[in-house]
């Protein structure tokens, strides 16, 4: 079995090959060399044949910090002080949090209040879900500065320690977002890397909303963001080579751990977070290894955006890098082949049986034992509109 690796030219990067399902006592050498062409459905029992792990599983911290299991009540008041809280069916309330990532959005919800307006809704979560915080608001104080209170409120209960960056998925939303967070201890940030809160806005939009006495069933679809035309990708960003890969759930999230562990770059998905179920040394991810000399600083920069996925365009001849909430890059071109096609194909299709997750892996060459960065990405597409 082969792959294509593919090589950086003036025009972007060429295909050359690399042998793949290679394997010994101490693990697979290199660390993503299971691939093959052809990564269907149908092949994924033949490449569990012959892939094996190895080694001892290393146990390494997470990502994610655990939170205790107190409880806060939080409550929304007017500048008058009156009771403006909403009534839904469930309290609102957050178990206290330690995590360096926040989700958070700010966005009406198809609840109509007395006056027949809309109510707004903060919804922040850590990815984990450890840490959950709900406020309605109505819509006549939705502005910067009422959420940049209600954020400050919420740092200042006990045990709530500020997160180091805050995500948000909505670009309309984005002018009022950051300037709430411009004073505050911590970074907002655009990104589709917010699948637990677009998990629990799905699940609010099944089971929490339609109690609310003033649920409308016909409201319109909530804001949507539009992406933007692929741009040239940074020279820092270009790698020297790249490949199709393919590994087993449970070593993607070793591999990640151990990369980040280790003082790469990187971050590691978990859980119901990788949206997969079963065996996790049965189920398969495909993936994209990029191999450069320069593999460390290439990883820091690529960590220094907001990725959201990785696709193909077969009409255009190249994979797409998607960041932040709507920007995309040509990441890497190939030559339009039957064969070439076929194999992108493919790859789309065992990351749409993956559920969308899939991971970008950077290495110094194929033979390296250890990755500079690893990120589980996932394309998450919510069945509700949000």
């Amino acid at each position: 079995m082969h792959t294509h690796v593919r090589a950086a030219s003036a025009s972007g990067i060429r295909p050359v090959h690399l042998a793949s399902a290679r394997a010994s006592s101490q693990g697979i050498k290199p660390r993503l060399a299971p691939v093959a062409r052809r990564v269907g459905a149908q092949y994924s029992a033949q490449l569990a044949q012959k892939v094996t792990s190895g080694g001892s599983q290393l146990q390494r911290q997470s990502l994610r910090v655990h939170a205790s299991s107190s409880e806060l009540q939080a409550a929304t008041t007017d500048d008058s002080g009156a009771d403006n809280k909403t009534e839904a069916g469930e309290e609102m309330n957050s178990t206290v949090s330690t995590s360096d990532i926040w989700e958070l959005d700010f966005c009406s919800r198809p609840i109509l209040d007395e006056r027949k307006k809309k109510v707004w809704e903060l919804l922040i979560c850590d990815p984990d879900r450890n840490f959950t915080y709900s406020e309605y608001f109505p819509n006549n104080k939705i502005n910067s500065v009422q959420l940049r209170n209600a954020l400050q409120r919420l740092l200042d209960q006990e045990g709530v320690e500020a997160p180091l960056k805050v995500r948000f998925f909505r670009a309309q939303m984005q002018t009022i977002i950051s300037k709430a967070c411009a004073d505050l201890p911590f970074k907002a940030v655009p990104s589709r890397r917010c699948i637990t809160l677009m998990n629990w806005l799905e699940e609010r939009h099944q089971t929490v909303y339609p109690k609310h006495p003033g649920f409308d069933p016909n409201a319109p679809p909530l804001m949507t963001y539009e992406v933007g035309a692929p741009q040239e990708l940074p020279d820092a960003l270009r790698g020297e080579q790249w490949a199709f890969v393919m590994l087993p759930l449970s070593q993607v999230q070793q591999e990640a751990r151990e990369t980040v562990g280790s003082g790469g770059f990187g971050e590691v998905l978990s859980g119901e977070m990788t949206g997969m179920s079963g065996n996790p040394e049965e189920n398969f991810v495909p993936g994209v290894a990029v191999f450069s000399q320069r593999a460390l600083p290439l990883a820091a920069w690529t960590n220094g955006l907001e990725l959201a996925g990785l696709k193909t365009d077969t009409e255009m001849g190249y994979l797409v890098l998607e960041t932040g909430v709507n920007t995309q890059y040509r990441y890497a071109s190939y030559r339009r082949t039957v064969a070439a096609n076929k194999e992108a194909q493919e790859w789309e299709e065992a990351k749409n049986d993956a559920g969308g997750l899939h991971f970008l892996a950077i290495q110094s060459d194929p033979d390296s034992p250890t990755c500079a960065g690893f990120w589980m990405l996932r394309d998450y597409k919510p069945s509700t509109a949000i």
